[in-house]
């Protein structure tokens, strides 16, 4: 217990924090203050309930993304395919929600299922092409991310079928309707309880069901799985449609429970965010959640970090880059701060399947 909780608690935070002194000392060559910056930003993510609901928030979708990329990663799976499959979620919930007038007990369940199944349907060709094909995920998925990111354009463009007649040139949909949006209790968005009870439920399915043994049997050697009887085909299939489900479900959150309609542009990056939560969470499903909170933590508090000071924001997105590659690569860590060689032994491949059928 006490090497597994070097593995996944002091090898990630001890990347946080040699990243935040990263990130202080290229704000002091900017010429700031990085008490104040920091300061601004801890304030801006957790200084008021305003605050705080805006960090949860943007932390829904991040845990629902990284999910998606941890889920896959417990197969061999590289799905980088997330921000495509959020996209066509978040357009096919908004749809859903503003075209069929329905009790909220059926049309926000039905939008957020929908949403998912958007995405599912995304991850399936790719799982597809893998299994039966051995075309690399990575490509497949990539090349997805364009196809998912056009249309879901389209759709809401002037001659787009869900274009909102009322919005004159900007390409959006029309709001959903009160039935399909997804409430608040207080300060607490109920997205983020949706986000934080599918990572529960994530977590026992790789830890405690058959499905997740069979999963991360192929994931750590598939010809030994074959012989075990587990079909490699099927678990392949299976792990990149629940792994798209999830980022589909994360774009279906975001439009019913902060945006309120499809934008195209509300949703860019999102799921590419997922792989740093994914890495940073050391693809654990429960420690998913604090990573997510962490990265919509900064995003939360950056602008009025930099109100207070005349700090960049590209600061965060390096900072947040430097902890990625700092969880990415341990021994830089572990050198940086002389610990020992068994923290942080397990290696995330993210290689690995390169060339594999």
């Amino acid at each position: 217990m006490r090497a597994e909780w070097r593995q996944w608690v002091l090898l990630p935070v001890a990347a946080v924090i040699v990243g935040l002194v990263a990130g202080a000392i290229l704000i002091l060559i900017s010429g700031d203050n990085p008490l104040t910056a920091y300061g601004g930003m801890a304030e801006g993510a957790f200084g008021s309930s305003d605050a705080m609901s805006r960090t949860l928030e943007k932390a829904t979708p991040l845990i629902l993304g990284g999910l998606a990329v941890a889920f896959a990663f417990k197969a061999g799976l590289f799905n980088i395919g997330g921000q495509g499959q959020l996209l066509l979620g978040a357009a096919f919930a908004a749809w859903i929600g503003f075209d069929l007038n329905l009790p909220m007990v059926v049309h926000l369940p039905l939008a957020l299922v929908i949403g998912g199944l958007a995405g599912a349907a995304l991850g399936a060709v790719a799982g597809l092409l893998k299994a039966t094909r051995g075309t690399h995920e990575v490509i497949s998925t990539i090349m997805l991310n364009f196809v998912a990111a056009n249309l879901t354009d389209w759709l809401v463009s002037r001659d787009g079928p869900w274009k909102d007649p009322e919005s004159g040139a900007v390409a959006r949909s029309p709001q959903v309707l009160d039935s399909a949006a997804l409430p608040r209790l207080g300060f607490l968005p109920v997205g983020f309880l949706v986000a934080v009870a599918v990572a529960a439920a994530v977590w026992w399915i790789v830890n405690r069901s058959v499905l997740g043994f069979e999963i991360s049997t192929v994931g750590h050697n598939a010809k030994a799985a074959t012989y075990a009887g587990i079909s490699v085909v099927r678990i392949t299939v299976v792990a990149m449609l629940i792994s798209a489900f999830l980022a589909g479900l994360g774009g279906a959150i975001q439009t019913q429970g902060v945006n309120g309609r499809f934008e195209p542009g509300f949703n860019s990056g999102l799921g590419f965010d997922g792989i740093t939560i994914a890495l940073l969470a050391r693809t654990n499903a429960l420690a998913v959640v604090p990573a997510a909170l962490l990265i919509g933590a900064m995003d939360a508090g950056s602008t009025l970090m930099q109100s207070r000071t005349d700090v960049p924001p590209e600061i965060i997105s390096v900072i947040q880059g430097f902890i990625l590659f700092l969880v990415a690569a341990p021994s830089v860590v572990r050198w940086l701060l002389r610990l020992r060689e068994d923290i942080g032994g397990t290696k995330i491949d993210l290689a690995s399947g390169w060339g594999a059928s």
